[in-house]
C-alpha cells in the first residue's frame, strides 16, 4: 500500500519547476528546485527534471522505483487522459507524449495536467478551496493561468483548455503582444510595465535591487508596494482592476462562490494584490447576488501545484488524494 500512496509531485513552470516526494499524508519528504531553462531544448528541460527527481528521492530516501506514481503538472493546454502537452508557448513545447517519455524514463505510472489546473486541485483538495463545490484558480506567474473545479470535478472542456483565461483577449485593437489578460497582468507582464516606468519617474524599485534591473523579482514588487512606491502602485492597481474584469467575468458565466489567486506574485504579496482584485471582480459581477464571491489567496503557497500532482497522482494510480 505504501507503493501505492507516497508518490512525486512535480510543479513545472515556464520560468522554475519544483520536484517532490509526497507521502499519504501530503507531507514532503523529499525535494529539489530548479530553473526551467525551455530556451535550452526540450531534451535539456526533461534531464533536469530527471536530476530532480532524483535528488527529491534521495532525500527522501525511496528510490523512484517503489513510488506509486508521478504526477506533473505543465504549463499550457494538456490532453489529461493520454498526458500530452498539446501546446505550451512558455516551453516552446508543441504535441509532446509527456507522460509516456516520463513513464519510459522512470518505470512508474504518469499522470500529466495543467500546471495550474494541478495548483487548484490542490488548493481545492487541501487548502484555500476546500468546502466548495465549485472553484476558479487564477495563477500569476510567467504567464496568467487559470483552473476550474466544477460539481466536484476538474473540468476540462472538450478542448481540454477550460480556465486558459490567460490567453482571453483584453484588449483587440491593442498592438500585438499587449492584448491578451497573461500580456497585462502575469508577473511577467508587471515586472517588464515597472522597469520601463522606472527609467523615466522616481521609484524605489532600483534601489531595491541594487541597481540591477534584471534581479527584479516578485519579491522586489512586494517590498516596492509596501513601501508606498507610486509607480508600483500605479501598475498594481491597474493590473489588479483588469484581472478583476476577466475573474468577474468568469463568476458572472459561472456563478462561482470561490476564486484562489495564486503564483509568485500573489504569495509575494498577499492581500495587498488579493484585496483590491477582490474589490474589482465584486464591482464587475452581475447580478448582485454573485457579490458574495469570495476571492482569497493560495493558502498552499509555492507547495500548490507539487501537492496537487501528486494528488492526482494517489487518486490515478491507487489510494486516496
Amino acid at each position: 500500500m505504501a507503493r501505492a500512496k507516497t508518490v512525486i509531485g512535480i510543479d513545472l513552470g515556464g520560468t522554475n519547476m519544483q520536484i517532490g516526494v509526497v507521502a499519504p499524508d501530503n507531507k514532503i519528504l523529499g525535494r529539489s528546485k530548479k530553473k526551467t531553462r525551455a530556451s535550452e531544448g526540450m531534451a535539456k528541460v526533461l534531464d533536469r527534471i530527471a536530476e530532480g527527481v532524483t535528488e527529491a528521492c534521495a532525500e527522501a530516501k525511496i528510490p523512484v522505483k517503489q513510488l506509486g506514481g508521478i504526477g506533473i503538472g505543465a504549463p499550457g493546454a494538456i490532453e489529461p487522459h493520454e498526458g500530452i502537452v498539446l501546446q505550451a508557448p512558455n516551453l516552446r513545447w508543441r504535441d509532446v507524449p509527456l507522460a509516456a517519455i516520463l513513464r519510459k524514463r522512470f518505470g512508474v505510472p504518469v499522470v500529466v495536467d495543467n500546471d495550474v489546473n494541478v495548483a487548484v486541485y490542490g488548493e481545492w483538495k487541501a487548502g484555500a478551496g476546500k468546502g466548495v463545490d465549485d472553484l476558479a484558480g487564477v495563477w500569476l506567474g510567467t504567464g496568467v493561468g487559470g483552473g476550474l473545479v466544477l460539481s466536484g470535478k476538474l473540468y476540462y472542456g472538450t478542448f481540454f483548455t477550460a480556465g486558459e483565461v490567460g490567453h482571453t483577449i483584453l484588449f483587440p485593437f491593442a498592438p500585438p503582444g499587449s492584448q491578451k489578460l497573461e500580456e497585462n497582468c502575469s508577473r511577467t507582464a508587471i515586472v517588464d510595465r515597472l522597469l520601463r516606468l522606472v527609467r523615466v519617474r522616481k521609484s524605489i524599485i532600483p534601489e531595491l535591487a541594487d541597481n540591477d534591473l534584471s534581479e527584479v523579482r516578485a519579491k522586489t514588487v512586494s517590498q516596492a508596494f509596501a513601501k508606498g512606491d507610486q509607480v508600483t502602485h500605479d501598475v498594481i492597481e491597474n493590473a489588479a482592476e483588469l484581472l478583476g474584469i476577466a475573474i468577474a467575468n468568469i463568476v458572472t458565466t459561472l456563478s462561482l462562490p470561490r476564486v484562489v489567486l495564486g503564483g509568485g506574485l500573489s504569495e509575494a504579496m498577499g492581500d495587498d494584490l488579493v484585496r483590491p482584485v477582490r474589490e474589482a471582480v465584486r464591482r464587475y459581477v452581475f447580478p448582485d447576488a454573485c457579490k458574495k464571491v469570495d476571492v482569497v489567496c493560495t493558502k498552499l503557497m509555492e507547495n500548490a501545484g507539487l501537492l496537487g500532482a501528486a494528488m492526482l497522482a494517489r487518486e490515478r494510480f491507487g489510494g486516496k488524494a
